[in-house]
Formats: C-alpha cells, sequence, structure tokens
C-alpha cells in the first residue's frame, strides 16, 4: 500500500462507504492518504416520513467528516434509489469521467456478488471503469449471497470507534435495526480473528495492479 496515495470509496446510496470500509478509511486518513468519497444517491424515496427529503445529504456530509475526509472530497450525486439499472449509461459516464478528474490508484465498491440491484451497477460499470486501477469489493453483509474474504486490513480500537461514530450519524438509518454498534464491532471482531488481530475489515479482491513503481 506505500504507493497507494489517492482512494476513491464508491457507494451506491450515502452510509454503503462507511458501513463497507469506515474504518479502512480512518486508517487511510490517518496515514496521509487523499480519500475521495462517490456517493451516487441521496436515497430521498427511502427516508422516513419524519425526516426531509434531503436528510441524507446532511447526514453523509457529517458521516465522512468524523471519518476525516474533506468536505471537498465528497461527490455526492442524484441518481433514484432502486432505479440505478435504467441509468446505467449515464453511470458509467459519470464514473469515467471521475476517474480521469480524480487519478485514483485504488478504488473500494461493493464486492461482486452483492444482490443489490444498485449496487450490483456500480460494482459492474466500476470494473469497467475502473479496470487499469487495483479495485477492493466491500462487504455489505445482509446483502451478500457470497463473500470472498481475500484482503484483510488491520484495525486498532480508534479506527473501529471512528467507525462506529461515523454510522451513527444516519440517525435516519436507525429504524432499519441492522446497522448497530454491535454489528460494526462484532464483524470486526470476526475479521480479525480471521486475519490474527483485534479487528479487522475485510474486501474481496476485485483487481489487483502493480504498478511499476512499486
Amino acid at each position: 500500500m506505500n504507493n497507494v496515495d489517492r482512494v476513491l470509496v464508491m457507494a451506491p446510496h450515502t452510509d454503503d462507504g462507511e458501513l463497507g470500509c469506515g474504518g479502512t478509511i480512518a486508517r487511510f486518513i490517518k496515514e496521509g492518504k487523499t480519500v475521495f468519497y462517490l456517493a451516487f444517491s441521496p436515497a430521498e424515496k427511502s427516508v422516513p416520513n419524519q425526516f426531509s427529503r434531503d436528510i441524507l445529504r446532511t447526514e453523509v456530509k457529517e458521516a465522512i467528516a468524523v471519518l476525516g475526509i474533506p468536505k471537498q472530497n465528497l461527490i455526492l450525486l442524484s441518481y433514484p434509489v432502486r432505479d440505478f439499472p435504467t441509468h446505467r449509461q449515464d453511470i458509467l459516464e459519470d464514473m469515467v469521467r471521475i476517474k480521469n478528474e480524480l487519478k485514483p490508484d485504488m478504488v473500494f465498491l461493493p464486492c461482486p456478488n452483492d444482490t443489490h440491484q444498485d449496487h450490483q451497477v456500480i460494482t459492474q460499470e466500476g470494473f469497467r471503469s475502473f479496470k487499469e486501477i487495483t479495485m477492493l469489493g466491500y462487504e455489505i453483509p445482509w446483502n451478500n449471497l457470497t463473500f470472498n474474504t481475500s484482503v484483510f486490513v488491520v484495525l486498532n480500537e480508534t479506527q473501529l470507534q471512528t467507525k462506529i461514530e461515523s454510522m451513527r450519524c444516519y440517525k435516519s438509518q436507525t429504524y432499519k435495526n441492522k446497522i448497530t454498534d454491535d454489528l460494526i464491532r462484532s464483524l470486526a471482531i470476526v475479521r480479525g480473528n480471521q486475519s490474527n488481530n483485534m479487528y479487522a475489515e475485510a474486501f474481496e479482491l476485485i483487481r489487483w495492479v502493480v504498478s511499476e513503481n512499486d
């Protein structure tokens, strides 16, 4: 990872990136890497009635600030949630444009066996757009048909707690009863155990590109 300086996290919806690799983001920021967060949808149609339709735009800004991502490194697009398949070409073109602008060394995106239709589009079009760049797939446990734990990023307590704090920013999403502090910590413990560490995040290797300078 020594030659990885610019990292792009692609989240189909706000909060996917924090859940999938929030601890790794916190670690990378601490190590001095530049991290960009690209969210394709603020999921207005999925917001509970007691919140404003644009609440996730506010919550994602709070969440990335907790992780240490500068606000200017957030790219928030407005594709309609659950309808990504009908916007596939536009999403591809946005990815290519953003790749050329940011020139990332590594990309995080949903794993290839994520069953959510929006996540599938991001992974499939992401592979087409970033095929010459190292790509790691993150896990969303309740979406994954299978998940190949081929890469582990070791976390410390501070990095894990930072991930938990970032997820707490999504108060509008607590109704799902899925994303809890206990779930996040338990998964980090399991992945840590698999890699003989206290805590870790696991990723599925999609593509690893060794540059001439590595």
